[in-house]
């Protein structure tokens, strides 16, 4: 029974949304992938079908001795003369486990399950479908789910008769330039193209006796010279089994660079190469060669005084060229990244101002938060029983242990949640649709709680059992008695910490520790000086109605704030259901139910007693009626085009807003660009400017208007990012030389649009592919500026090379227009 409880416990506290009911459970999400996707008749293939499980539930294998027992994984084939099978499904390293309901051995999956089925294919077209079913199972809540799903794999290409030659590598060629002059250096880059689950062996590596490296042999000609080695570009490690030594591999691309000086022309470079690709899939290993001929360059002249390695002056320290040949766009031209002359800029000179201040500001958040806790019908009349237990004691140490115990447990909360909140989720998490609709339910459900609809509280044989080791003596019941302060107030302080936790969710592994320190901090410093001076208690005022109206308040305000997790969804996904005015329309009607609340306009069901009837009000209710309705009467103009500076960070941006009457005003004298901007659609930059929103696009502009380049790397969900626009662009002086000295494109990094495959590319940072256009502009900033954080602002030349240091979150204007100002400065002295 304990432990049910202690599992309801994690739910309520860790997750807050344990009042929701689901309707209906879908515990495991199934994909299909075939091991090869171009073949021919007479082939063998694996068909892979793969489950992704959720957290605490498991499914079932397809095969395991207990035959009267739960429900196996069976897939079952429509037959068709284009296939037939080769053997059975495999199940792929199931674990064992004994299930006590049906008293036998089973084997199970958790967290991901995969299943295989060869087959041979016999003609074209190829149609292979089927369904499937399964079960899956917790002992959380000791439920069990069967499931059912079809199947179709309609992306095998098939041609022709059965294939003698595996050809799993397919190899391109291209140069950093088409168009140099005698003396000048090129690089040329060699790619292939591996194909799913196999894998080619990197030129360099430590093994010496083991597989066939890629190797490349040049013909000598007298029109160039090699200049240094073969360069094989972010191969993976890998420990080979067969040869039993670590190799460098390469999976889905590679890419291998060589740099030449051209001596002469016409320039003649051609030769061959030869390499080794393998799959642990069949175990097979192919061992091929190649040729190649570079003759698309032209060769003009003598040396070029502009060629790409040798032009540009050198880069300043702490500068750095945007490397777009990184990026591996298909699209895009490659360029040298010899050219990076500079190191690599500190990530943490980048990030210090804008991090250093979040996190400051999220401390005092959090302490706030504390101290509202405090203020809560469940806590307030804890402390004079608090004092009671340590007066009759008389050990102020006692005292302070149990003020530092209180901040324990709040602090190992937040350090078991620390890794799930880490930067490796922070996108994902403060994106993302599921995550921010689950925030925003999370809000609205602790909300909810505080006006009265529901009461969230702890199962109540574990906070006996926790009450009864507090009445044991010493700092161990001391100790027990702070955590039955924790677990007893845990209705009033559940919703404060909960979304303490939730509002860490997008942040750094630091925030939830550093929230729940802050806020436990708040909440033990007033138990341990009561504790510590009793006749303190004098002072207090007595218990009373007022306390849940502090308790409503709060849930009004969790309520508004709920709305900001919907609205960062809404922006990143377009999806156009919460846009500005909406926004302020819900914070206005909040706001003034507060204030009517306050002045006793109407009551909720926590309101009994002396206090709810009584119509008298106290000064103290009206002066906080006056700040509500003051507060009202502030956002209404925002809902006509008022910027509403000091809210910037927490409301959607200009663009969303339909009641502009003020946009007219913003838009007089707008600068000029060069040709339509990509995206412009669904992506708006503030104050009327216009500007691009696509890297290369704007590049171009900047080199045609001959300008520097001011890049905002930014985020739909970026607070920072809206109040640095409202506060800052907005100013005359900054405005002004945005509109006139530069060319502006705004890189959204969380936004969710897909882009056309043809423009995807693999990163080189985390060797992902980058299909939408926020993930290739935050492969943007981090491959090539070492820097994750927004707002970041980067002023770059016509070369690509970084000109000033960037400019993190900074709100101070003069500091924002001296960064401009040596920017352009800069630029003019090198052009």
């Amino acid at each position: 029974m304990l432990s049910r409880n202690l599992f309801s416990l994690f739910i309520l506290f860790f997750v807050g949304i344990s009042t929701l009911d689901a309707q209906v459970l879908n515990p495991a999400k199934w994909t299909t992938e075939a091991s090869a996707n171009d073949i021919r008749v007479g082939d063998e293939i694996t068909l892979i079908f793969k489950a992704t499980i959720d957290h605490n539930w498991y499914l079932y294998s397809s095969e395991f001795p207990c035959e009267d027992g739960p429900i196996k994984t069976a897939f079952t084939f429509q037959p068709d003369k284009s296939f037939e099978r080769i053997g059975g499904i495999v199940a792929i390293n199931p674990t064992d486990k004994h299930d006590k309901i049906f008293e036998c051995d089973v084997k199970i999956f958790k967290g991901t399950a995969e299943f295989r089925q060869k087959i041979k294919v016999l003609a074209s077209p190829l149609k292979i479908s089927g369904n499937y079913e399964y079960q899956v199972c917790t002992e959380l809540t000791g439920q069990c789910v069967p499931g059912d799903g079809e199947f179709l794999f309609d992306r095998i290409k098939v041609t022709g008769s059965k294939s003698q030659v595996l050809n799993p590598a397919k190899w391109t060629t291209e140069t950093s330039s088409s168009e140099v002059k005698a003396g000048d250096e090129v690089t040329l880059i060699f790619k292939a193209t591996i194909d799913h689950n196999w894998y080619l062996y990197s030129s360099e590596f430590t093994c010496e006796v083991g597989p066939n490296k890629t190797d490349f042999t040049f013909q000598s000609d007298k029109s160039y010279e090699k200049v240094g080695g073969i360069i094989p570009i972010n191969p993976i490690d890998k420990h080979d089994k067969n040869f039993d030594c670590d190799v460098k591999i390469f999976k889905g691309k590679a890419e291998f660079r060589q740099k030449i000086k051209v001596l002469s022309s016409p320039l003649k470079i051609a030769g061959n190469y030869k390499y080794q690709v393998c799959t642990d899939l069949t175990n097979q290993c192919v061992t091929a060669d190649g040729e190649f001929l570079f003759d698309g360059i032209k060769v003009t002249g003598s040396k070029s005084q502009v060629s790409i390695a040798k032009s540009q002056p050198p880069t300043p320290k702490s500068q750095v060229l945007i490397d777009t040949a990184s990026i591996q766009h298909p699209s895009s031209s490659i360029q040298d990244a010899s050219t990076i002359t500079g190191p690599q800029l500190d990530p943490t000179f980048a990030q210090f101002d804008s991090n250093g201040k979040s996190l400051w500001g999220f401390f005092l958040l959090a302490f706030f938060a504390g101290l509202a806790a405090l203020l809560t019908p469940c806590v307030f009349p804890m402390i004079p029983m608090t004092v009671s237990f340590f007066t009759g004691r008389g050990s102020k140490f006692q005292a302070v242990m149990y003020g530092l115990s209180i901040v324990i447990i709040y602090t190992v909360i937040g350090a078991v949640l620390a890794p799930l909140m880490g930067p490796e989720t922070a996108n994902h998490l403060s994106t993302e649709w599921i995550p921010n609709l689950i925030f925003f339910s999370v809000f609205i459900v602790f909300g909810l709680s505080f006006l009265g609809l529901f009461e969230i509280t702890l199962p109540g044989t574990f906070i006996n059992k926790v009450d009864q080791q507090a009445e044991k003596g010493g700092l161990t019941g001391v100790f027990f008695m702070a955590f039955t302060l924790v677990l007893v107030s845990f209705s009033c302080t559940g919703p404060l910490v909960g979304s303490i936790l939730v509002s860490s969710a997008g942040g750094e592994v630091l925030k939830p520790i550093m929230g729940m320190f802050a806020f436990s901090l708040a909440f033990a410093i007033p138990f341990t000086l009561f504790a510590v001076f009793p006749n303190w208690l004098k002072s207090l005022p007595k218990s009373g109605g007022w306390l849940n109206t502090v308790k409503v308040v709060l849930g009004f305000i969790e309520i508004a704030l709920a709305f900001k997790f919907l609205s960062i969804a809404d922006q990143a996904f377009h999806w156009h259901i919460l846009d500005r005015e909406i926004n302020l329309a819900i914070w206005i009607v909040v706001a003034a139910l507060i204030g009517i609340y306050l002045m006793k306009g109407f009551r909720l069901p926590g309101d009994t007693g002396k206090d709810a009837e009584d119509k008298t009000i106290s000064v103290l209710r009206v002066s906080l009626a006056i700040i509500t309705f003051t507060f009202v009467v502030y956002l209404i103009p925002g809902m006509w085009g008022a910027p509403l500076k000091a809210l910037a960070g927490y409301l959607p941006p200009m663009s969303t807003h339909d009641f502009d009457l003020l946009a007219a005003n913003r838009k007089d004298n707008p600068n000029e660009i060069c040709d339509v901007p990509k995206f412009a659609d669904f992506l708006h930059l503030p104050h009327g400017l216009n500007g691009y929103f696509d890297y290369k696009q704007a590049l171009a502009c900047a080199r045609q208007q001959h300008k520097p380049l001011f890049i905002d790397f930014t985020g739909h969900g970026c607070t920072n990012c809206r109040e640095m626009e409202a506060r800052v662009w907005s100013d005359p002086q900054v405005l002004k030389r945005l509109k006139e000295d530069f060319v502006v494109v705004a890189l959204y990094v969380d936004d969710k649009t897909e882009l056309p495959e043809s423009q995807w590319f693999t990163s080189k940072y985390d060797h992902k592919v980058k299909k939408t256009i926020g993930k290739q502009n935050a492969d943007l900033q981090i491959a090539n500026l070492n820097n994750n954080a927004q707002p970041f602002y980067v002023l770059v030349g016509n070369d690509e090379r970084v000109l000033v240091s960037p400019k993190p979150y900074d709100l101070t204007i003069e500091n924002f227009v001296k960064f401009l100002d040596e920017g352009k400065g800069k630029f003019k002295s090198l052009n």
